[in-house]
């Protein structure tokens, strides 16, 4: 049950000395997230949040956040031109803590609005560089993580063999994913300081331009595309432009960035495959099975869409907009300009009680439709697509996909 926003209002009391609470409303799902969260307004008009977790995960979120927010010294958020949160004080409660944060102002919108306004994508596209042209040395100081190029591409090969080990990945997705993880032309950037956890609700909006952005659980430093891929799931007409101006501000020092955050977007489809076996959820293991054997339908139908150089050319932000116009979607998870008063956790989505999936809802930005995918490949002749365990109505073994993993092993 989720707590009132007149007991919120009653701890943040006891975080913040002397807080003298005139207003309070609950800013929450009502019990559908990972927070407990109350608007608080005080007698001198100032705004904040107040959030209490509900889960362990949550709590384990909020934690990261602080050591962010403490890493962001008032000199690495002056090279930034949006706002960050600022921590004002916490109380323990319940086996956990509450914690109290300024309210930063402006409004939220789900990504294909956000992405269709060439102002705002220009915005987000700059905001995004800003991140990551902050200097690295305060992220080791902050005992935050640090990744090299090559640590960022064995995650990525450990996520796709525990994806694989399910039996429930395509093969053609893992094929396309191995080679995309093989080519060492595509793995050839510099680590930056990354966000790592944005998506459309951590960007606020003030006169069309980001004024804010929230949840900085995943600060590190790490591949830049991972803070990109979410843009190529948005079906906005200006997605494109956010890209392009981020390129322009990093002056386009990593021509295979957008390969990478195409890969990483896939990706969160395996995530949410390997979230669902964890805790035994049959519904998000066929979910995730139905969105994967559609992104299977777009790989085979649009034949240039390579993650690798080496294996063909590349569709460009356009080409990749177009084909997902073509892929069935179910309602939108947001509404298109809510104001941030109505946002349910201080920039957390309502996917965010899922896990890893919670970073980006789906390939396409807001989930498919599983019903509307044919789950094999349109030639009759060719017949489904096989699993990584080598079935698909009761064919054998797929040889291609034995002796590229036989190469993959025998290299590792």
């Amino acid at each position: 049950m989720a707590r009132s926003h007149l007991t919120l209002a009653a701890l943040a009391t006891n975080a913040v000395p002397e807080l003298d609470v005139a207003h309070a409303r609950n800013h929450s799902l009502g019990g559908g997230g990972l927070f407990d969260s109350a608007l608080l307004i005080t007698r001198d008009e100032k705004e904040l949040i107040i959030r209490v977790p509900t889960s362990q995960a949550a709590e384990t979120e909020q934690s990261a956040d602080l050591v962010a927010l403490r890493a962001l010294t008032t000199g690495n958020r002056s090279r930034l031109p949006f706002d960050v949160p600022v921590f004002v004080g916490q109380a323990p409660f319940e086996g956990t803590r509450a914690v109290v944060y300024e309210r930063l102002p402006g409004a939220s919108y789900d990504a294909d609005a956000l992405t269709g306004h060439e102002g705002v994508s220009g915005s987000i596209g700059r905001a995004i560089a800003a991140i990551h042209g902050l200097p690295s040395a305060f992220i080791g100081d902050a005992g935050l993580v640090q990744q090299s190029a090559q640590d960022c591409r064995t995650a990525t090969i450990d996520l796709i063999d525990r994806a694989a080990n399910t039996g429930k990945l395509p093969a053609a997705l893992l094929r396309r994913w191995e080679l995309a993880t093989d080519d060492n032309a595509l793995w050839q950037f510099a680590p930056t300081v990354i966000h790592g956890s944005l998506t459309a609700e951590s960007f606020l909006i003030t006169d069309d331009a980001v004024c804010g952005v929230l949840g900085w659980s995943g600060l590190c430093v790490g591949d830049p595309a991972r803070d990109l891929n979410w843009l190529l799931a948005a079906r906005g007409d200006a997605a494109e432009t956010a890209v392009a101006t981020y390129t322009a501000a990093r002056q386009g020092n990593d021509p295979l960035i957008t390969q990478r955050a195409m890969l990483y977007a896939e990706l969160e489809l395996a995530r949410w495959l390997l979230h669902g076996v964890d805790t035994h959820d049959e519904a998000i293991v066929d979910d995730a099975v139905s969105m994967l054997d559609g992104l299977v339908d777009n790989v085979h139908s649009h034949t240039m869409n390579s993650l690798s150089p080496d294996t063909g050319p590349i569709l460009s932000v356009s080409d990749v907009e177009s084909m997902l116009k073509d892929t069935p979607r179910t309602q939108a998870t947001g509404s298109a300009g809510r104001n941030s008063d109505d946002n349910s956790e201080y920039g957390t989505s309502e996917f965010a009680d899922t896990g890893s999936f919670s970073r980006v809802t789906s390939f396409d930005g807001t989930g498919f439709d599983g019903a509307g995918f044919d789950t094999g490949y349109g030639d009759d002749s060719t017949g489904p697509i096989p699993t990584v365990d080598g079935t698909a109505d009761g064919r054998a073994d797929d040889p291609a996909t034995d002796d590229h993993a036989a190469r993959r092993s025998s290299s590792e």
